[in-house]
């Protein structure tokens, strides 16, 4: 296999002999700093709840204790099936202090993959939010021999319910508490059992395609996730990237491995995190909770631009005037300080004047604390990125995947270049093949597929190079930057390669009205897109320029086609020929999660979408 040269980062990352697993890290945590605020949550009256590493790590214990109690042994499987709340933060630490394993389970899911992932991982219990996800795994248990026993994470066992085995999480712990007055070590001897090689997280790849493949990841990889921030940081000569004094603000889905990695860095460093996972509260939260810094998929960062960018465009005038110089100016200091351009004295007073008379009232509305965000998923657009970084709330890229623990590159303060994710973190190599697909080694990768050799031995090299999937390329600073899915890539009748994320990502960052765009083309004789509206900013404009309607009427609206077709010429003016686009159709409504067209990290489901809407993509090309 002939590869690009390899960039190595330091061969190891030094781990603390004593911390075994997740369980030992908790331990750890509530015995540093028991008194400080761990997370916080909101309450029914949208007050907000906070508890400490010490009554956490009582909390988790009773839970821990409990599953121990069902007849939970080590390494068996235990499933949660919720949405990110606190109750999905507690089940999944008291099944680490169980020294189970945990396995994640999107509510979104539909029930013939929900039966597949508990079946496959011959799941014991499962956590379910509520009677919605109760209903739908009680309506599969006939076919899961395995599943005895289901706690159900909030309300109370619905009127009627007769099963014992339905249970609630007070029951549960309560049923831990006894263990524990009984037997006070139980616990903490499961824990001192542990081993970086036992299994803590089976995680079935939500998928664009085919059946999720469960990714096995023992405990060790979250160990090293956890020790080489620091390293990384420290390499990089910075200061730590992370503090005791963070705050994170945490509404990523805990079903992807991004979220179960931002519950993991809380132990090792013992930063607070504030926990919601309603994604419609995400703005108003950060106004409340006032975090340092937030891990976020792209859309989030692309749908905040294109709502102060649609709000200055309404207000027009002297402040929309404003605006506009005020990034310019804060644009080319923000890019001078990262190798792109010059900023003299005259310039950099400028932007300290249009930093606090027009940047400061921006990050008011994310709290005024933001140190910087970490994004990771999918690209994220450059001008969104340079947007973020003029604000001054700069947006950290990051790199991984569920078979890589989630981190594997990330952009640090010290190295940061627009539209890259970053060197490998220390103890990680990556590098990139002839075909141009990115390869990663090092102690963050997945076991393998779970149940699955085949799968795993097409992903995992003897020498234990994962392939990734994706189409990168590394600049001579050793920094990643991915342009497109390997499977995502196709050609056109005419023999040309497209890489639709790379023009779908430049378009969200042009048109402040777009929701999606989603190119279309393979083996097809010109690219068409597939375009939905954010409806916010739909509402926004159209009010703007006086037309009313539903979503549904104003998507059929000429003028908002005219509007959209103005961003796609501009769009095309950036792609070679053969990439541009010829056609577009403007759909009545957006994608959405609950009918599998996009994943729950926003992913698009291409396959999905095009059996959705094959009657209007026929169209383009009739």
């Amino acid at each position: 296999m002939s590869t690009a040269p390899a960039h190595s980062s330091r061969p190891t990352v030094a781990l603390d002999p004593d911390i075994a697993s997740v369980g030992h890290m908790l331990r750890r945590r509530v015995a540093l700093t028991p008194d400080r605020r761990a997370f916080s949550y909101p309450l029914p009256d949208d007050s907000w709840e906070a508890v400490t590493w010490a009554e956490l790590g009582a909390q988790a214990a009773e839970v821990g204790a409990g599953l121990m109690a069902l007849g939970v042994d080590a390494e068996q499987r235990v499933a949660i099936a919720s949405t990110t709340r606190y109750e999905w933060v507690l089940a999944n630490y008291g099944i680490m202090d169980a020294s189970a394993a945990t396995v994640t389970v999107y509510p979104t899911t539909v029930a013939d993959d929900v039966s597949f992932i508990l079946r496959d991982s011959e799941t014991q219990v499962v956590f379910a939010e509520d009677t919605a996800q109760l209903d739908k795994i009680t309506a599969l248990w006939d076919d899961l021999p395995q599943l005895h026993h289901i706690i159900l994470l909030t309300g109370t066992v619905p009127a009627g319910t007769d099963d014992t085995r339905v249970i609630t999480l007070a029951d549960l712990r309560s049923l831990g508490g006894r263990l524990l007055r009984g037997t006070p070590d139980a616990v903490t001897d499961r824990v001192d059992a542990t081993r970086p090689e036992h299994l803590a997280t089976l995680i079935y790849t939500s998928g664009t395609t085919g059946r999720p493949k469960g990714v096995r990841l023992p405990h060790r990889v979250w160990l090293f996730e956890a020790a080489t921030v620091d390293a990384t940081s420290d390499a990089a000569g910075g200061d730590p990237l992370l503090t005791i004094d963070d705050k994170q603000y945490l509404w990523l889905p805990l079903a992807h491995v991004m979220g179960k990695l931002f519950m993991v860095l809380p132990l090792h460093v013992g930063f607070e995190t504030a926990v919601d996972g309603r994604i419609d509260r995400i703005v108003d939260n950060l106004a409340v909770v006032k975090p340092t810094f937030m891990a976020s998929a792209p859309r989030v960062f692309e749908k905040a631009h294109s709502a102060v960018e649609s709000m200055m465009e309404s207000t027009g005038g002297v402040t929309l005037s404003l605006y506009r110089w005020a990034l310019r100016t804060c644009g080319a200091v923000a890019d001078a300080d990262h190798g792109e351009g010059s900023a003299g004295p005259w310039t950099r007073l400028q932007a300290k004047i249009a930093d606090a008379l027009v940047m400061a009232k921006i990050r008011a509305r994310f709290g005024s604390r933001i140190r910087f965000f970490i994004s990771g998923s999918a690209a994220l657009n450059q001008d969104v990125s340079r947007w973020f970084s003029a604000v001054g709330m700069p947006v950290l890229e990051g790199y991984g995947m569920t078979e890589t623990s989630a981190g594997t590159c990330l952009t640090l303060p010290q190295n940061y270049r627009t539209g890259y994710v970053g060197r490998p973190l220390e103890g990680l190599e990556a590098k990139i093949a002839e075909d141009g697909e990115l390869l990663v080694r090092g102690p963050s990768v997945m076991d393998g597929y779970h149940n699955n050799p085949t799968a795993t031995a097409e992903a995992l090299e003897p020498d234990g190079w994962l392939h990734t999937g994706d189409i990168g390329e590394m600049d001579a600073d050793g920094r990643v930057r991915i342009t497109d899915r390997k499977k995502e890539l196709f050609k056109t009748s005419n023999g040309k390669y497209v890489a639709p994320a790379q023009v779908e990502s430049t378009f969200k960052g042009l048109c402040p009205l777009v929701s999606q765009l989603v190119v279309i083309g393979d083996s097809r004789n010109f690219v068409s897109a597939l375009v939905t509206l954010d409806e916010d900013a739909l509402r926004s404009w159209a009010e703007h320029h006086g037309l009313a309607g539903s979503y549904a009427e104003l998507s059929r609206n000429p003028e908002v086609t005219a509007a959209v077709q103005g961003y796609i010429d501009e769009l095309n003016g950036t792609l070679n020929r053969w990439e541009q686009i010829k056609k577009f159709t403007v759909l009545p409504r957006d994608l959405t999660v609950d009918y599998q067209e996009i994943t729950p990290t926003l992913k698009l489901r291409r396959k999905v979408i095009a059996e959705h809407f094959e009657a209007e993509i026929d169209a383009m090309y009739r």
